[in-house]
Order: structure tokens, then sequence, then C-alpha cells
């Protein structure tokens, strides 16, 4: 399998003729509206595997609004913690987990709070629409979706359900025990597989060869690519890969863990590096692996009944109306055995949200809004995990010049992005002469800052250009150091 290293994480968007992008880019310079050009930039360019997943971005970011206040019939304690990934499972039960609430705080972001709480890009911008995901308000309640209804599948090995991006790992010695991890999958055209496979090989710190189709794009771009990148930062395989029966598909880690949760890869299966680390060490040669796509779950919990509803993914788009008339008819019988009555308005309801929260659907039941009120508050940590830290800025520092804008907030969701790159590439927001530039550094030299310009341009293009020491204009919180 030392070949079949092909899958490829960030494939290309193509939005527009690139003709076409740098003459918008050039016409919207120093405008807010230029950052929307730099997406499409981002998007065309990103097949070429070692670059930063940004096509996630929506833009223009939503109006922003906070959940339904929480209840306040009673006061309930923070929680310290809540169960991400381990759940214990009854023999008959396939609904696992609870729905939580965390309160904002300044410089947080949706995908630092996914990654803590084992989630993925898509569940947690799902569950919280209204708002922005790279540059939420201090103080808004994060709805934590993490209640999980199990797939239909025999509780073997490793289940992967496409539809909601998430894995299923059943330990064959701990029949009572469940493991459950974000995934990213392939995109459109590049569409993961379904069936039933096995783990046929596994290797830590794994080399990935770029397909010569890659390569020769690189080159064009004036930008080549190795024959084989070695393990390091700049492989986009992470540090482990489980090779699949199916030719050329893996389940690996990444250098870029804030694109899982997302359709970005070329086929394989991508789970955040410490989610990785964990199923490498539990899996072995052999262990089955089944592949499906339900978009559509229920699941009993005493006398409630739930439904959750994904989006068919595009390749199955075409199947909607046939599963959501058998879900219908499901549902008909699953009342008439029950001797329940079905809100069928809530059905309507939780399909076309589509949001993939298990929900009540009897009548008399809660909604999602009333759930997210009565849902308990995690404590805020000290620092989620993996959460990038940008290093102070000097003035004896070389930095970058990335962009300006008029914007204060579309600079600030600019310079996160750049912050949650694979690897990252530090950046803040700076105020200056009534602008708001995107900054990056600090970098030890300036080979460095050439370096991570000329990947900058590659990725956004963008013309980034790196500053000198003593040349940036230093943020507001540092300039009073120096």
């Amino acid at each position: 399998m030392s070949n079949s290293y092909y899958c490829i994480p960030h494939p290309p968007l193509p939005l527009m003729p690139m003709k076409t992008l740098k003459k918008t880019l050039a016409d919207l310079l120093h405008q807010d509206a230029a950052l929307r050009c730099v997406l499409l930039a981002v998007g065309m360019l990103s097949g070429c595997q070692l670059e930063p997943t940004t096509e996630y971005l929506p833009l223009p970011p939503p109006p922003t609004a906070a959940l339904p206040p929480a209840a306040t019939s009673e006061q309930r304690p923070k929680l310290a913690g809540i169960a991400a990934h381990k759940f214990s499972i009854a023999k008959d039960r396939r609904i696992v987990g609870r729905l939580a609430v965390i309160r904002t705080q300044d410089g947080d972001t949706l995908s630092d709070i996914a990654r803590h709480f084992g989630l993925g890009y898509h569940e947690i911008t799902l569950a919280n629409p209204d708002i922005r995901p790279w540059t939420p308000k201090a103080g808004q309640r994060v709805l934590l979706p993490l209640r999980f209804i199990l797939p239909d599948a025999p509780r073997k090995g490793i289940v992967l359900n496409l539809a909601n991006m998430r894995m299923f790992y059943f330990p064959p010695k701990q029949p009572d025990v469940m493991f459950t991890y974000p995934l990213g999958i392939g995109r459109e055209g590049w569409n993961t597989p379904l069936g039933q496979t096995t783990i046929v090989a596994k290797k830590a710190n794994p080399a990935w060869a770029p397909p010569e189709s890659i390569r020769r794009e690189h080159a064009a771009k004036g930008d080549p690519l190795p024959a084989v990148v070695p393990p390091g930062p700049n492989n986009p395989l992470g540090k482990y890969a489980l090779s699949l029966g199916f030719n050329s598909y893996l389940i690996h880690g990444t250098n870029k863990p804030y694109g899982v949760g997302m359709q970005v890869s070329h086929g394989c299966v991508r789970l955040y590096p410490e989610d990785i680390k964990a199923l490498f060490k539990k899996t072995a040669v052999g262990m089955p692996v089944r592949m499906v796509h339900q978009p559509y779950m229920t699941a009993w919990v005493g006398d409630r009944l739930y439904l959750e509803a994904h989006q068919p993914l595009q390749k199955w788009a075409g199947q909607k109306q046939r599963l959501q008339k058998s879900l219908l008819k499901q549902l008909r019988q699953a009342a008439a055995e029950k001797g329940v009555t079905v809100d069928w308005e809530k059905v309507d309801r939780t399909l076309q949200r589509a949001d993939g929260i298990p929900t009540p659907i009897l009548a008399a039941s809660l909604d999602v809004p009333e759930l997210a009120a009565k849902a308990p508050e995690v404590q805020h940590p000290v620092h989620f995990y993996g959460q990038p830290v940008v290093p102070e800025l000097t003035g004896s520092d070389w930095a970058i010049l990335v962009a300006d804008f008029h914007n204060a907030a579309v600079a600030q969701q600019l310079a996160a992005m750049l912050t949650h790159q694979g690897p990252p590439i530090p950046a803040r927001k700076v105020e200056k002469d009534g602008t708001y530039q995107v900054i990056a550094g600090p970098f030890k030299n300036k080979r460095e800052a050439e370096l991570i310009a000329h990947r900058i341009r590659m990725d956004f293009e963008m013309d980034a250009k790196p500053l000198p020491p003593g040349t940036v204009a230093l943020p507001q919180e540092n300039a009073s150091t120096q």
C-alpha cells in the first residue's frame, strides 16, 4: 500500500476563471468585499494538498443571534465536562449523549469549541446557524450537539455514516462501550465509497506520494511539490494512517485539523490528530469497516421517539424523496404499534432544518429551541484543546502584511482563518489610519517571512508582503510595552 496514499485533502473548487478573479480582486482592493474573492481564490487553489481549507467559511456572515435564554425556573450548576467520545450503550439502545451549551469568551471560534468537544465544523455550525463561526460575540450561548443516533448497522468494528460525517467504533472486547469521532470525507466527485471492507495495514508517520496530476498543477503555479512528502508538519496524512481494503483509501490524520467535519478530501477519511491517535491504538489489521449513508435515523428513549435528520450528500440527493417517503412510512408504523401520536408538523420542521440534532417528534414533545433553553451549561475551559496561540509581535520581528479592510470584523475573520490553517500562520488584526490590517507573524528571519508570504500568495492569491523589523504597526496591546 506504499503507493496508494493518494487521498487529496483539499480539492479544487472551480468558481470563476482566474483572470476574472484577479481583476475582481484588484478592483476591490482595500474594500471589505475583497475577502469574499479571497475565499474564492482559496477554493480554486485548494487542490494542492499542502494548502489550507478555507472554502468552508460562509460569507457574508449571518447576523448574530443567541440561543434562547437558559431556563430560569431553577439555577443549574455548570458542568465541568461532558461525554464527547466514549459512551455506554445497552443492547437495544440506539441513542447516546446529551445536548449542552457553552458561553463564548473573547477570541473563541466555533472551530475551537467544536474540536474541544469532539464535534466537526459542519455539526457545530448547523447547530448554531446564527453565530458567526470565526468571530462570535462574547457571551453567546453555543449549542453543543452531543447527542447521536447510532446508524442502522452491525455493532462490529468501525461504522462510518457519511451522511453525518461521523465514525462509530465498537471495541470487540467491550460490547457495552462505543466511541464516536467526527470525520472529514470526500467531496462531490470524489466521494468516499460505501460498503464493507477491512483495515489491511497500519502505518505511523506515513509518507505521502502526491499524484502526478497534482505535481503538474503545482509546477504550473511555480510551486513544485516533491515526489514524496516525508512525515512532518507539511504532510496532509498527519501522523497515523489506516489503509482500507478499498484501493487507495485511508482513514488518516491531518495537518489541517479545522477541516474535519467537512467534505474536503478526494475520498479518504480524516480525523482530528488526537482522534486518529486514539483510534490507531485501538484498532487492528483485519478489523471490519462499514461505510453507510443514512441521513434519516430514528430512536426510542422510553416513550419518546427521536428523529435525526441530515441533508443527503450530493451524490445521493436524487434519492431524497424516496428516503423521506420510506421514513414517513416507518414513523406511521411505529406510531401504530406503540399507540402514540406523531407531530407531523414537527417531523416536517426537523426534515427541513436537517441540522443533525435528534429531535423528539411525538405530540406535545419539546422542539430544539426548548431543548436548547433547558440544556446544561458546560464550564468554559482555560484553553480549548488545540486552540492556536498567536505569539506576541515585537518591533524586532519580521512580519507579513496580508491585507487591509475598512471593516474590523472582516479583518478579524481573515486573521482567525490564517491562524487556524495547517500548519498555522499566526495572524492578528491591527488598526492603522482608519483601516484594519491583517498582519501575520512573528517570523524569525527574512527567509521564513518570504516562505510564508509565498504560501499565502499560493493559497489566497493575495499579494502578501514581508515587512522588515520596525516597519509594522504593532497591535495596541503590544505598543505600550515597546
